[in-house]
């Protein structure tokens, strides 16, 4: 099992953990639901996956993905959907296991697993990935390199103001990314356009409680009104994908998370809305705008190849 390490992806609802080739590869598999009401029981549950993971006690190499902002010491300062707060989880799980342990947030987790065996691979230097579920979270490689910030708390892309004095966030702020292209923003512009009276009867979304999957299973499916409710959160994601292209010019645009499985009825809008706000668009080369690869495995995988010395700041051989 050489090159092998165990990932871990600490989320709302479960802890998903999995042994890991050099090639990110998924060999074996483990999950146990997040007990999110005690910062202690999450950390004994995730010992509990990785001593079930690491049963031929082989003390394969560990990193951990978990959301929030976790900091260059590995704690975890804010999770907002974990209840944690200031969080020492590398220290306690260094303390427990014996040995080093990553951390890293999951998003950037997500990245570099994207980065280095997923839907960028083709990149040379840079990408950038969004995801968007509940939220929308993200990161950014840079000169073959995650870009965390001076304290480690950097790529919260989906915090991003695009629209000043908007939509409210869940984290508090107005006019965020997250609030008008996560895959919750999905359900809830239909919902809106529904209380307009601007969903037509008989439409599949002339529903109560119209979700994001049923809007994309509606334009999937053919139908107008869900095509140009995609249509509108992908003119929102280009205009953010523009903001990070001017800043940072990634060689490729990932997106993944659940509301990425729309396609191109959601890409092919952010693709228009990013090269019209493109600065000099017609004298530069424009990121590549693709879905991500790796589907709800990108954490752990990414995890797991940051855990291994030859995979945290590099592709492994092909």
């Amino acid at each position: 099992m050489g090159g092998a390490a165990i990932g871990i992806d600490v989320g709302g609802t479960k802890i998903a953990g999995g042994v890991v080739d050099g090639h990110g590869r998924v060999l074996t598999r483990e999950q146990v639901p997040s007990p999110v009401g005690d910062a202690e029981e999450i950390v004994a549950a995730i010992l509990d996956v990785i001593t079930r993971l690491d049963a031929d006690g082989e003390a394969l190499p560990v990193g951990v993905g978990a959301a929030g902002l976790i900091d260059l010491d590995g704690q975890v300062r804010y999770a907002p959907n974990l209840s944690w707060r200031d969080v020492p989880l590398r220290a306690l799980l260094e303390r427990s296991l014996g040995r080093a342990v990553a951390v890293e947030n999951d998003g950037n987790a997500a990245t570099w697993a994207e980065f280095v065996v997923g839907g960028a691979i083709d990149a040379r230097k840079s990408a950038v990935m969004l995801t968007l579920g509940t939220g929308v979270g993200g990161g950014l490689v840079l000169e073959e390199r995650l870009l965390r910030g001076a304290h480690g708390l950097g790529a919260e892309l989906g915090h991003m103001v695009i629209a000043e004095g908007g939509r409210r966030c869940n984290c508090g702020n107005l006019g965020c990314l997250e609030a008008y292209a996560s895959g919750n923003a999905i359900g809830s512009l239909a919902v809106e356009w529904r209380e307009r009276g601007e969903i037509p009867d008989g439409s599949p979304l002339d529903v109560d409680g119209v979700s994001g999957p049923t809007v994309a299973r509606a334009a999937a499916d053919g139908d107008p009104t869900a095509t140009a409710v995609l249509g509108e959160i992908g003119r929102w994601l280009g205009v953010g994908m523009a903001s990070i292209a001017n800043a940072v010019d990634p060689e490729i645009i990932v997106v993944g998370g659940g509301a990425s499985a729309a396609g191109e009825p959601l890409l092919g809008p952010a693709r228009e809305a990013m090269a019209a706000r493109l600065m000099g668009a017609a004298y530069r080369q424009q990121p590549g705008v693709r879905r991500a690869e790796l589907g709800a495995d990108a954490g752990l995988v990414g995890a797991a190849l940051l855990a291994r010395p030859e995979t945290a700041g590099a592709r492994p051989p092909q």
